[in-house]
């Protein structure tokens, strides 16, 4: 238990924490405070009155040099928080503030009783006092934190847009009752707090509402476009990360030389080249001109996707080749690479011991970049093959502006992004002992 003391006292002094830890032992909480307000004037301490009568003799003459006034109470209450910040951390010192009164209350006497009313902070607790589990918890209250305040961002963005969504559904020829009806209908003529709030908590409820122009329940309409999205993205990405990581190390161990010259040429103009413009060549070469692949999506065709899977792996692999050959050749140049050259390692045993596995974390960041972007969806290539995914609904309802449909699909983005930047910030912890000994080390 003198653990979970000690990591309570290090947490509480935090702002975030203190909150969350009030929350989560409400009960004891509510109680501490009442019982603080009570007795707070009635703790007395012999050790700690002589201290801050010296501590406010110290006071009265700094302010006489300074030739400023301080009345006895404010000389009081400051040497009282002098005295707090002294011994906060002391546990052979009463302080008689509230931190220490709330932790004598959780962690003195009736161990079990206190436990049984506060046991989400004992769960929390138990996750910081492993470190590995205090870091991903860490990374997931942050992703929730960026999730929140993405939608109140898209959602001011669209409240505050100047398209109007009554007018642009309806018509020109819509009347006044007609939009008015429109607008009750829809609670857009609620103040900006309120409709921000029922956003956020229809976000975490999983009710989003109805589209404006469809009426469709928008959780449905965005969850039956993922499965294409997230097919499309693994598939690229599997084909792109086998092509672009091989030709990424031969790049660059063979640097400089005409192989080098070439595929760094073709990755140049795989990054260069846009997507619908590729996607409308690959049409016109495949499809029209020699009729061997199908030239929009059809779902029972498993055919048309070939050519959408080449124009999204086309880009990714030419920035994961790109990146490849510049972190391999960053890692080629320390000493214990030709250390191990020097051991009589061949080629094959140097790259995949000691270059590849110091040179994949950039690697893997930007993979987490592109995966995040992709299954968020690739509006363009979407539309160039009338793939019906998520990028493309988003753009399709974000011009009416039709703000439950938006909020969907930004929500849904937004927790891509945040799972796959938890997966990178995991993996990053695996794979480097650096950042590993960090995380153990920190308080």
């Amino acid at each position: 238990m003198n653990h979970y003391q000690q990591a309570f006292k290090r947490l509480y002094n935090k702002t975030f924490y203190r909150i969350l830890f009030s929350l989560l032992s409400l009960p004891l909480f509510i109680y501490a405070i009442c019982k603080y307000l009570i007795i707070a004037d009635k703790i007395t301490d012999p050790a700690q009155t002589s201290e801050i009568e010296e501590i406010v003799a110290a006071l009265k003459q700094k302010y006489i040099f300074l030739e400023q006034h301080r009345s006895d109470m404010q000389l009081q209450k400051e040497a009282h928080q002098i005295y707090r910040r002294r011994y906060r951390n002391n546990d052979t010192k009463t302080t008689n503030d509230f931190t220490s009164f709330y932790q004598g209350i959780l962690f003195k006497n009736l161990i079990a009783l206190k436990i049984i009313f506060a046991i989400p902070l004992f769960i929390v607790l138990s996750f910081y006092l492993n470190p590995m589990i205090r870091y991903i918890f860490e990374r997931i209250v942050m992703a929730v934190v960026v999730i929140i305040g993405v939608i109140v961002v898209v959602f001011t963005i669209l409240y505050l847009s100047p398209l109007d969504a009554a007018y642009s559904i309806l018509g020109p020829d819509a009347t006044k009752a007609q939009i008015h009806q429109f607008n009750e209908a829809h609670h857009l003529n609620s103040p900006y707090l309120v409709q921000l709030w029922d956003a956020i908590k229809g976000v975490f409820t999983f009710d989003l509402g109805t589209t404006y122009k469809g009426n469709e329940v928008v959780t449905h309409a965005v969850a039956s476009r993922i499965p294409i999205t997230l097919l499309l993205t693994v598939i690229a990405l599997i084909i792109a990360v086998v092509i672009a990581i091989p030709i990424g190390v031969v790049s660059a161990l063979k640097r400089n030389s005409w192989l080098d010259v070439i595929l760094m040429t073709l990755a140049l103009i795989g990054l260069s080249i846009p997507n619908f413009w590729q996607g409308l060549l690959f049409i016109l070469a495949f499809s029209l001109k020699l009729d061997v692949l199908p030239p929009s999506y059809m779902p029972d065709n498993p055919l048309s996707l070939i050519l959408p899977v080449l124009v999204i792996g086309t880009a990714i692999a030419a920035s994961i080749t790109r990146m490849t050959r510049s972190s391999v050749l960053e890692i080629m140049r320390n000493d214990y690479v030709m250390t191990a050259y020097a051991k009589g390692l061949s080629t094959t045993q140097v790259v995949t011991r000691h270059i590849l596995k110091n040179a994949i974390i950039p690697i893997i960041t930007l993979i987490g970049l592109l995966v995040a972007e992709l299954l968020g969806g690739s509006a363009v290539t979407e539309q160039v093959f009338n793939i019906n995914g998520i990028g493309r609904y988003i753009v399709q309802k974000q011009l009416v502006p039709d703000i439950p449909a938006v909020m969907g699909g930004v929500v849904y983005i937004s927790i891509v992004i945040s799972l796959v930047n938890l997966a990178i910030d995991i993996f990053y912890a695996i794979v480097d002992p650096k950042l590993r000994s960090e995380i153990k080390e920190r308080e």
